[in-house]
């Protein structure tokens, strides 16, 4: 039996509310772990004006979002996040295809992440998926990807 369907959509302005409770959550844990994590739920306006925002719905419910800017033939991940209480559903797994999908579409030829140096299990997932990291420093790990 399988469970309710992944949409995969832009974001909209009406989803900023749920949007930001649905980072907040994804992040909670690691906020513990990392105290120099920076905000990543503050200015969801502006990244829906300015950047490609995706949202996996499940049920009606935010599930996970992907953070996306294009400049270009590169693209950069700037945040993907999956609340806690859909892990393991592949949505992140959804979102990172659909970002791919949405930059190779734009004309992007690589995209570009940054993840927390202190998360080694973020690392690992990506270089999982096919990403190389490009370089490191005391707070981040830069990785990259054809597309």
């Amino acid at each position: 039996m399988s469970g309710p369907e992944t949409v995969v959509r832009k974001a909209n302005l009406a989803d900023v509310p749920q949007l930001k409770q649905c980072i907040d959550r994804a992040y909670a844990r690691l906020k513990i772990r990392l105290p120099d994590l920076p905000d990543v739920s503050g200015g969801l306006e502006q990244e829906i004006d300015k950047r490609t925002v995706l949202i996996a719905e499940v049920s009606g419910g935010i599930a996970g979002c992907a953070v996306l800017g294009i400049d270009g033939p590169g693209a950069h991940l700037v945040n993907i996040a999956v609340d806690p209480g859909f892990k393991g559903q592949g949505i992140g797994r959804s979102l990172m295809q659909a970002a791919e999908t949405h930059a190779r579409h734009a004309g992007a030829t690589e995209i570009a992440l940054a993840t927390h140096v202190g998360i080694p299990e973020n690392v690992a997932l990506y270089q999982h998926l096919g990403w190389s990291e490009t370089s490191r420093n005391s707070h981040k790990v830069f990785m990259k990807k054809k597309l």
